[in-house]
Parts: structure tokens; C-alpha cells; sequence
């Protein structure tokens, strides 16, 4: 490809020779370049793209994008200055591949909560109605029904146009995916082109990345605004940001709520372990969702299909068969008749979602037992209040690792039992080997209690000083399970 297609709509300030360079690739990653590579400098949280400029010449790259001209320049090298590296890249990613956002109808999720679970509902939803979609999510990517591994809630531009390439290659309609406040803010979403945006809710999470909720709220926000005419926005009247998020969209308005008039409107008739009843603008169906949560997720998903042409009539009757996203509210029974929980809840808000709505079902006369820590190298400012939240909504609390990643997991611990009450202390107590906590929190219970294992959900890992270790809270409570027979 052309130099000059791949920099279409790219903001440039100036060039300094050849645009009709052959482009073989493109990269922002100077140990992949090669011979014919357009190297991005992208000036990163932890490195800077423009330290490496030297590197990818002598590996062969033919045209360098930067912010700042190097003072010494190659000859057979094109410099191509802009304002904004990151914003380059994604645009540029999108030409090299053939903008392919736009042979498809992508839809984005955003949020703090909710977004794997109503992308990957989505992607079964039309799977299941038989079109050819692909999924882009924090669990797992997927093409027609090619399952490829996830290693970011939002890949980097070049692997993100480079999968959503290879689904219009194999015939995708739609692609549903996860749009995270930190792609928007990076520019990971330049350059592509949706079909409709959904937000799902704002509560506190990442302050460590954008500082302030304010910035949080406005990263999310800017997805709105760039909604292309032809699109839908649909946002969540029951979140107080809601309503911020079309403030300035071109696209169409539309809403969801449970608590609010919205377009599209819920309301829970009965809530079970099983699933619940749930009213979608006055028809019943029941769904094998539970909790007040869900019924927001399947809102989102009952709205977004309609707007993208779903079948009204057959609609409601395929989300009664969906089941939930793994490691999202994901049931596992003892022999004992103990049941055990395991979801991704690593926000003080996600977590008191989950708790409420076990509480809602549950007859309390048995003991909740929940098993939660918090993240290494993230947002310290949420470890109290998750620890708060836990002691508030359960019987007994068991402080564990999670993934401590490069911090000492005692001290994370420490933080969170900052967060408890003098008078709740006695109901929580600290256990740092995670398999040990869960181990013990299966010896506690009883017959017909619960038992909630937060914070992981999916993962199958623990990160332990830079070393991902085999972990999953499933298989382990599975085993503890078998184990106390």
C-alpha cells in the first residue's frame, strides 16, 4: 500500500520525503519492524516511541510518524510530523487494512460494568439467529466462531483492525465489542467506524490511569461524541452519567431503565438462583440472567438488537435462552448443597451489585461467605471501599490476594481492612494464599450457605511478581468442594 493511502485523513503537519514510498507493514513497536515498515512513535505511560526512532531505521523501517523530528534524519527515510501520534496510528491502522470497521456493523460497549457480559450476549443473541459475528471482548476474541485469546479488554489499533480484517474476510455482519475508557483516551478507536455505541454505567474504577472521575466519565463520553449520524447511542437512564453521554452525540438517542421512563423499560417480577422474570416494555420473559444488574445488561441488548434490526417477534423468546458471560454470576453447587459463586466484581460497585442481588434471593437464613481481594499496580483508592462493601453485604469476609502483580499482597490487604468498621471487624478476617482462602471458606459453610469468590471471574491466572501462575476460582472451589465431601 501507498504511503499517502495509509495517511488519508490523518491530520498530518508536515512531511519530509517520499509519500509514494510501498508500505509492507506498519507497527509502533520497534522490535517488529521490518524491511518497508511505517513506524509509529507513540509516546506511551511507560515508554516513549520516539526513544526508538534509531532502532526502527536500522531495522528497516522506510517512513517514521513522530510529534518531534529527530534533529539527525536518514535520506531514505520519509518523516511524517503530526500532533498526535497515538490518533495516527489508529486512523492509519484502519487505512492499511482497508478500513474494514466499515464493511461490518460494529457495535461498542462502554462502561465500568457490564461491558464483556452484554458484547458477549450480544455476539450469541445474533450467533444464535443464525448471521456470521465476531466478538472483540476482555475473555476472549472471536471470528464467525473462531475463538483467538484475549490479552487487553481493547487491542492496540494495529491487532484491532487487524481482527476486525479477518471478520470481513470471513463474512461477519456485526462485531460487538468492548470499548475501555483507556482505548478511547489513547486513541485505540481512531479511525473506526460504529454502528452504534451503548453505556452501561460510571462508578469508580481506574482514577490510577485518568486521576479524576471527571476525566473518567469524559473519556467515556468522547466515544459518544463521535458517533458517526447513522448510529445509535443507547445509555442507561438509571446511571446519573447517563444522560451526559448524548449530550453532544450526532447519533440517535436512545435509552434503557429499570428505575426510569427510558425507551426501552425493565421491571423484575421475580428473582430466583435460576434466573428471573422480567417485564421488556410490558411483555414477560423469563431469562436465566439473575440479579438487578443483568436485567440492565439484557435491557442493553434487548434495545441494541432492535435498533439493529432484530426480528421484535422472535426477540425476547432468544434472550430467554441466553445464560450468562463465564465467570460473570457463574453458579457452582457442592454435593452438600453449598453454592458457590464466582464473578469478575473488582469494583466497589460491580461487587455490591453482586451481593445485593444474592441477598435479594436468598432467604438469609443461611451464612454468605465472600472471598474478595483487590489488584496489584491498580487504583489503591478502591481497596477500602471493596472491603467496606463486602463486610456491609455479607455474613463473613474472608481478605485475600488477588492478582498483587509486583505489590506485597499483605499490604494490599492492610489497605482494604482500612475500610472496615470497628464494630464489623469480627466478621472478616485475612487469609493471603487465595486457595487457602478459598479452601477455607468452603470448610466454613454449611448446607444451603453461599459462598461469593470476587474479583477474578474469568481469569484463569495469578499474577505473582511479574509471573502469570495457573489459578482459576472455579476449578479451585470445585476442588475444594470435592475435597470436603
Amino acid at each position: 500500500m501507498k504511503l499517502k493511502e495509509i495517511l488519508v485523513n490523518c491530520n498530518l503537519l508536515e512531511i519530509i520525503g517520499n509519500k509514494d514510498l510501498d508500505i509492507l507493514d506498519v507497527s509502533f513497536d520497534s522490535r517488529k519492524v521490518g524491511q518497508g515498515t511505517l513506524f509509529f512513535a507513540v509516546k506511551g505511560t511507560q515508554v516513549d516511541g520516539h526513544d526508538y526512532i534509531d532502532k526502527a531505521i536500522e531495522q528497516g523501517a522506510s517512513a517514521i510518524v513522530c510529534e518531534k523530528l529527530p534533529r539527525k534524519k536518514s535520506d531514505k527515510v520519509t518523516y511524517i510530523k503530526v500532533s498526535n501520534s497515538a490518533y495516527v496510528l489508529g486512523v492509519g491502522a484502519a487505512n492499511f487494512f482497508g478500513n474494514p470497521s466499515e464493511k461490518l456493523r460494529l457495535v461498542g460497549v462502554t462502561g465500568t460494568n457490564g461491558k464483556t457480559t452484554i458484547a458477549t450476549l450480544l455476539y450469541r443473541l445474533f450467533t444464535d439467529a443464525g448471521y456470521n459475528c465476531g466478538l472483540l471482548s476482555t475473555i476472549e476474541n472471536i471470528i464467525s466462531r473462531d475463538v483467538i485469546p484475549s490479552t487487553h479488554t481493547t487491542p492496540d489499533p494495529i491487532e484491532l483492525n487487524g481482527l476486525l480484517n479477518q471478520m470481513v474476510e470471513k463474512g461477519c455482519e456485526y462485531a460487538f465489542m468492548e470499548v475501555s475508557s483507556h482505548s478511547v483516551a489513547q486513541g485505540r478507536i481512531a479511525g473506526l467506524h460504529f454502528a452504534g455505541g451503548i453505556f452501561t454505567n460510571l462508578t469508580h474504577d481506574h482514577l490510577d490511569y485518568h486521576k479524576t472521575m471527571a476525566n473518567y466519565r469524559n473519556a467515556k463520553k468522547k466515544f459518544f461524541d463521535n458517533l458517526p449520524q447513522s448510529a445509535f447511542a443507547l445509555t442507561n437512564l438509571d446511571d446519573k452519567n447517563g444522560a451526559v453521554m448524548l449530550q453532544n452525540t450526532k447519533a440517535k438517542k436512545l435509552s434503557y431503565a429499570l428505575k426510569h421512563d427510558a425507551d426501552f423499560k425493565g421491571v423484575i417480577m421475580e428473582s430466583h438462583f435460576d434466573g428471573m422474570l422480567l417485564k421488556v416494555n410490558g411483555t414477560e420473559v423469563f431469562t436465566q440472567l439473575v440479579g438487578g444488574f443483568n436485567a440492565s445488561n439484557l435491557l442493553a441488548i434487548y434495545g441494541a438488537a432492535l435498533s439493529l434490526g432484530f426480528n421484535k417477534d422472535e426477540l425476547l423468546v432468544e434472550i430467554s435462552k441466553l445464560h450468562g458471560a463465564n465467570g460473570r454470576f457463574d453458579m457452582v453447587h457442592s454435593d452438600k448443597g453449598i453454592v458457590g459463586i464466582v464473578d469478575y466484581a473488582h469494583t466497589p460497585d460491580a461487587l455490591e451489585n453482586v451481593l445485593v442481588t444474592i441477598n435479594d434471593v436468598r432467604c438469609h437464613k443461611e451464612t454468605l461467605i465472600t472471598v474478595v481481594g483487590c489488584g496489584g499496580n491498580r487504583d489503591t483508592t478502591k481497596r477500602p471501599e471493596m472491603a467496606a462493601v463486602a463486610v456491609k453485604l455479607s455474613d463473613k469476609v474472608i481478605l485475600t490476594s488477588d492478582n498483587p502483580r509486583n505489590e506485597d499482597p499483605d499490604e494490599i490487604i492492610r489497605q482494604m481492612k482500612a475500610g472496615i468498621a470497628e464494630e464489623d471487624k469480627h466478621k472478616a478476617l485475612s487469609i493471603t494464599n487465595r486457595g487457602e482462602a478459598i479452601r477455607t471458606a468452603v470448610a466454613l459453610a454449611k448446607k444451603g450457605d453461599i459462598i461469593l469468590l470476587a474479583g477474578k471471574g474469568h481469569e484463569n491466572y495469578q499474577e505473582i511478581n511479574g509471573v502469570k501462575n495457573h489459578f482459576d476460582d472455579k476449578e479451585v472451589l470445585s476442588e475444594a468442594f470435592k475435597e470436603a465431601k
